[in-house]
């Protein structure tokens, strides 16, 4: 069982990364652009060497950690710094068994007294709320190219689950669109693990492939390869890691109603208000369930430029994704339906991974070179400016523990942490937005 141990996250230190810009903040950190010292020297001299070494770094506040894993009355609510710092270590060890195109990879870990940060390689293509921002002046997207976004999310998340990983933080903002123009899933803090729900029935052979889809070599053989030969000791991994460490609330029922033993749900009060499914604000315990959810959320914002449950306030919200049908104008079309499915307040009978597979929506995907487009919908402009803000930025470097320190208003022992983040009775909750 050692050779299942994660290996240790490469260490990186502040003195040897300059952060260029903030790319965007959330309710556990802020996330910078950063190169490496030697790649900005290097770029002054040479236009190639800063773009291939530009990373993302999340930098969280350790001072924010200590104060969210604080009970009632200042008191500490686990060793090691409570619920704060045990999310921070939760996604670190997450990242590390991470073997998939369209998953990030750790590139290291920085550690001082102020903060925590993760580096992963940076997406140029933004997120897909920006991009279907600037898509069209209406905010929505066309089916097809829906259609691309919703397939390569299925497969993420059919990933993640055969990992044991739930994701519940799917929205627009986390989902990155990669130099390739496929897409990234990033934020794993609010992830939580739960056994494997059963693997989906191979695909279709005779399914006929979109004239669209050219192979591309690069996915098609290292990386792919990669992710395949490690899946299986990557499941055993998370689930060797992350057991032991998780409380559950023990299920009678799997989702599709026969008992077992080994079924099991979460109980943690987590998510983004506008995405977060029944079964987790009811408080009825929630499984993988709620990742489909959040993808018929996911889809029906870019179909329509809106989430489907939003209320004046968070009370209404809430009251509408408990009992609201979603609003579905227009004339039925297989897209509206599979909505209708992922959206069901049932997670029994809500579509799961095979459901969505084959439903009429993705007819023709072939599900076997979804990695291997060459053109996807929308590939990013070579991002030229690294170059010139890399071999200028020894002058207008950030200091990141500085900027860390003034977004979360730390103040000797006190932390006034962003809103939307706190405690409930001991179930964590997070409604915030992260990039």
């Amino acid at each position: 069982m050692g050779s299942l141990a994660p290996s240790p996250p490469k260490q990186l230190s502040l003195d040897d990364l300059r952060a260029l810009s903030v790319l965007g903040q959330g309710a556990r950190g802020v996330v910078f652009h950063v190169v490496p010292v030697a790649a900005a020297t290097a770029a002054a001299g040479d236009s190639s060497a800063a773009g291939a070494d530009t990373m993302a770094l999340k930098a969280m506040s350790r001072a924010a950690a200590r104060h969210r894993g604080a009970a009632p009355g200042g008191t500490s609510a686990a060793a090691g710094g409570g619920d704060g710092h045990r999310r921070i270590w939760f996604e670190r060890d997450v990242l590390l068994a991470l073997r998939h195109p369209l998953l990030p990879s750790l590139r290291g870990v920085v550690a001082t007294d102020a903060v925590v940060g993760f580096a992963i390689d940076r997406c140029p293509g933004g997120d897909l709320k920006s991009l279907r921002r600037r898509w069209r002046a209406d905010a929505t997207l066309p089916e097809h190219v829906i259609r691309f976004y919703a397939a390569e999310l299925v497969l993420v998340l059919e990933h993640l689950h055969g990992l044991g990983v739930v994701y519940r933080d799917l929205k627009p903002e986390n989902v990155l669109i990669q130099d390739s123009g496929h897409i990234m899933l990033v934020d794993f803090d609010l992830s939580t693990t739960l056994p494997p729900p059963p693997p989906p029935p191979p695909p279709d052979a005779t399914t006929a492939r979109r004239g669209s889809s050219t192979p591309s070599r690069p996915w098609s053989s290292r990386r792919r390869h990669r992710w395949h030969k490690n899946k299986t000791a990557a499941a055993a991994m998370v689930l060797a890691c992350f057991s032991s460490r998780r409380r559950y609330a023990a299920s009678p029922e799997t989702s599709s109603g026969a008992r077992t033993p080994a079924a099991t749900k979460s109980s943690s009060f987590v998510g983004t208000e506008d995405y977060v499914a029944p079964e987790i604000v009811a408080g009825s315990g929630h499984d993988h369930a709620v990742d489909w959810w959040g993808l018929g959320v996911v889809l029906y914002e870019m179909l329509y430029g809106r989430t489907p449950f939003r209320g004046r306030s968070r009370r209404e919200t809430f009251r509408r994704v408990l009992a609201a049908p979603p609003e579905m104008p227009g004339e039925p079309t297989p897209l509206r339906d599979l909505i209708a499915r992922l959206l069901d307040k049932d997670p029994r009978r809500r579509l799961g991974a095979n459901g969505v597979r084959r439903h009429a929506f993705f007819r023709g995907v072939d599900w076997d070179r979804v990695l291997d487009v060459a053109r996807p919908p929308f590939i990013p402009a070579p991002d030229v400016e690294d170059v010139g803000d890399a071999a200028g930025a020894e002058a207008g470097a950030l200091d990141v523990e500085k900027v860390v320190d003034e977004v979360f208003g730390t103040s000797g022992d006190g932390v006034t942490p962003p809103a939307g983040v706190g405690s409930d009775g001991g179930r964590d909750y997070d409604f915030s937005i992260f990039f």
